[in-house]
């Protein structure tokens, strides 16, 4: 069980920046031409502003936000982004909690948050000739106050098609104290994998590296489980011959590998 913090007593405000950023990448292999662009169009349209407006509303609600302004906008040929800037709950209904727990995965809490912002960006694209298409998701919650955006996280993860996630949390600044000493974090964590749940555990293998002197946690997550079928859009794998099953079977997993480990592999 974690150890909770002792609360602080703060002098004025509390100035210390949380800000989880993470990469989601849903990878699929379309045949043919035909369904290359059916497939861009499918995650365009399944992850477009409106749903994306959604999914963010539900993060403000989860973290105990009041949304103050939301952009968001479409792109041609695809892609979304949306901009929401939020601001503390005046009252919030519960007592804050940061403790190195998972978040909620469907259901809200009600938290504590300053003046901050949430943004997401999609990016669908595909490769020339091998038939690899994989659609990106860059999101960012940043958080100025009590509650960490970590908490938002289980929420996040679950409402993507998730193969690979890269994160990054760091909380920057510090507080200060009633006596003025300084304060430059306010929650214990050792590791993003802390705030997960089982059932994501369950799913991915992870790797972390942290700078624990610096406030910068990092977490890879990949898929454990590998099924052909799970990545085969407009054909199945009756239509696939055994050898041509084994060859787009090897490329799937480069493809996952390389965004995995951040490097081309040959």
């Amino acid at each position: 069980m974690a150890r909770l913090r002792k609360k602080l007593k703060l002098f004025g405000f509390n100035n210390l920046t949380k800000t989880l950023s993470f990469n989601i990448y849903d990878i699929a292999y379309a045949k043919t031409d035909e369904h290359k662009r059916e497939y861009i169009s499918y995650v365009d349209e399944e992850y477009n502003a409106e749903r994306l407006t959604a999914i963010l509303e539900e993060v403000a609600s989860i973290i105990g936000a009041n949304i103050l302004n939301v952009a968001r906008q479409d792109y041609d040929p695809q892609g979304a982004s949306v901009t929401m800037l939020i601001s503390e709950e005046q009252e919030p209904a519960h007592e804050v909690s940061n403790t190195e727990a998972p978040g909620p995965l469907p259901e809200t809490v009600v938290g504590h948050l300053d003046k901050s912002h949430i943004t997401v960006h999609t990016y669908p694209e595909s490769h020339p000739d091998k038939g690899i298409s994989t659609f990106r998701a860059d999101i960012d919650v940043s958080t100025c106050g009590v509650i960490s955006p970590l908490k938002a996280l289980n929420y996040l993860i679950h409402s993507f098609d998730s193969d690979i996630v890269i994160l990054d949390y760091r909380v920057r600044g510090f507080t200060r104290d009633t006596r003025g000493k300084k304060h430059y974090i306010d929650h214990n964590i050792n590791s993003i994998q802390n705030f997960m749940a089982r059932d994501t555990i369950k799913l991915f293998s992870m790797v972390d590296v942290n700078v624990y002197q610096e406030n910068i946690f990092h977490t890879k997550m990949i898929r454990k489980n590998f099924q052909l079928r799970d990545y085969l859009f407009g054909s199945g794998e009756g239509e696939l011959k055994a050898a041509e099953q084994r060859k787009i079977s090897r490329q799937l997993k480069c493809e996952m590998d390389e965004i995995f480990y951040g490097r081309n592999i040959k």
